[in-house]
């Protein structure tokens, strides 16, 4: 069984600082029999860096829509499991308003002097899942490390929001989707919101992981652990700049192809 202060040497060996700003997408069982359990992780995570800023995706796509329109952020269940939906509750979390793919931040951000409650600042104004400039994008402004832990790039939230930048076609519904926010002051505030859409695949992010072996040979990401879990630790700025370089090639080849060339990847440096 591990304990809190096991998993924050883990962190320590994985090259992460207290002060660093860090995304993490999990699956908890992954990691093991922790003392404290879910509870015992999350403990870890926000001492070791709570001068930083530490944020889990608290995703609702699987559940909102036309039949479930009004998001609560308060009471609004994440559909990405057990770590997330323990983290939005836990004083000094911050959650974002976007009503589909919000954030969940929490730490002081004393490098880039931006602490969580700045981070998720105007999700209630997004018009897509992952805008350029909002939280997803702002990933590369904080310099963010992303930890994928015993999961894969499929789950990789960032990337959806590198495609948005680059402005990738065949990605959102042409028609938006009205949404209501309640907002800290108890108001409903509408939004209209074009949604992930691709007409050959129901989920997009499953073919992020045709481009695993690029960002593992440019250095983008780098093979780790976290208790009992296989993780990838990615820099955000470098997964942007080897999916740009990609995509630059071929702007839709994650759907296009069935394997990305190697070529296309080969002069980044590692």
């Amino acid at each position: 069984m591990y304990t809190k202060e096991q998993l924050k040497t883990d962190l320590k060996q994985m090259g992460l600082a207290p002060t660093d700003s860090i995304m993490i997408h999990s699956s908890c069982k992954s990691i093991g029999e922790v003392e404290g359990r879910a509870d015992g992780i999350l403990d870890a995570l926000m001492e070791f860096f709570s001068e930083g800023l530490l944020m889990l995706p608290t995703h609702t796509w699987a559940q909102m829509g036309t039949d479930h329109s009004v998001f609560d952020p308060e009471t609004e269940p994440a559909c990405v499991g057990i770590l997330p939906n323990l983290f939005r509750k836990r004083p000094g979390v911050i959650r974002s308003l976007h009503p589909t793919h919000s954030i969940a931040a929490y730490g002081r951000g004393t490098v880039h002097g931006i602490c969580a409650a700045d981070f998720v600042k105007g999700e209630e104004n997004c018009t897509t899942p992952c805008m350029p400039g909002g939280c997803w994008d702002r990933l590369r402004t904080v310099h963010a490390k992303i930890i994928l832990i015993g999961v894969t790039h499929a789950r990789n939230t960032f990337i959806h929001a590198v495609e948005e930048i680059l402005d990738v076609p065949e990605r959102l519904t042409e028609q938006p989707v009205e949404f209501q926010i309640k907002m800290p002051d108890g108001s409903l505030k509408p939004i209209r919101m074009h949604r992930h859409y691709n007409r050959h695949t129901a989920h997009i992010s499953e073919a992020f992981d045709k481009l695993m072996d690029a960002y593992f040979e440019t250095g983008a990401a780098v093979r780790t652990t976290f208790g009992d879990a296989n993780c990838i630790l990615c820099d955000a700025n470098r997964i942007f700049e080897v999916t740009k370089e990609v995509l630059s090639h071929e702007i839709n080849c994650f759907i296009d192809r069935e394997e990305i060339p190697r070529e296309w990847w080969q002069g980044l440096s590692s």
